[in-house]
């Protein structure tokens, strides 16, 4: 318990707060690696997997590849790539969680655009959509929990893996664990570990908010009953998506 009160306060201290090593730069120097990494990987592996789902073509190799990203500890490509690229720029730190919140990204939605149910689709291109619309107006909207959910786990793994960029000597909140164990203040490692977890934590919640404001389907609560055909479903969900 005295790390425990003892790292309150730490978190309680107002010094420990401000200037170059204080909790409100390490945290924008978190955020930032953060939020750069996975805007990355959202644009290069969305597309990729969304458009493999859609064909049904080259989806397990995809995922196998990225899979790699996870075989592999964060930290050792991190080392690799400060050898390669050097420490100059924030890159090998950003290419690195890149790769790490890759899996997530395009296993979720690849999976997801893969279990939509044929006979929707099927419905949908005989009502004439075209590949595009059906890709955006019947797929999407069906298949957006799961690939919501690969977000949300990529955005919690990318916060909690961006502290080992303080072992490599960039910033964010690992800053603060590796001063306090380089000092041997329990109560300052305890506290950065408890900022990491709490800003987790918080993004986690703000992305399941987003999710239920998000979803295409939020406005469609009426099920389809068995007796329904499908082209009914399909106008429904259609108009859904325009609402």
């Amino acid at each position: 318990m005295s790390a425990v009160n003892g790292a309150w306060d730490w978190l309680t201290t107002g010094t420990n707060w401000s200037g170059q090593d204080g909790v409100v730069h390490r945290l924008s120097e978190h955020l930032y690696f953060s939020g750069v990494s996975l805007g990355f990987a959202l644009v290069t592996a969305l597309p990729l997997a969304l458009v493999l789902g859609h064909y049904g073509r080259g989806g397990t190799l995809a995922i196998n590849i990225s899979n790699i990203g996870r075989a592999i500890p964060t930290f050792a490509v991190l080392t690799i790539l400060l050898l390669l690229i050097g420490s100059d720029s924030d890159w090998p730190v950003i290419i690195a969680l890149v790769l790490f919140s890759v899996p997530p990204l395009i296993t979720n939605a690849y999976v997801g655009m893969r279990e939509v149910d044929p006979d929707v689709v099927e419905a949908a291109r005989g009502m004439g959509m075209t590949g595009p619309q059906v890709l955006f107006r019947i797929e999407l909207p069906l298949a957006f929990p799961l690939i919501w959910t690969g977000v949300r786990s990529a955005a919690v793994q990318v916060i909690a893996t961006a502290t080992l960029a303080a072992l490599a000597g960039f910033g964010g909140l690992g800053r603060i664990i590796t001063a306090g164990f380089n000092r041997q203040i329990t109560a300052q490692v305890v506290a950065g570990a408890v900022l990491v977890a709490a800003l987790a934590l918080l993004v986690e919640g703000v992305l399941l908010a987003l999710q239920r404001i998000l979803d295409p389907m939020r406005r469609r609560r009426t099920p389809v009953t068995p007796a329904s055909p499908p082209t009914s479903s399909i106008s429904s969900l259609s108009g859904a998506t325009h609402s």
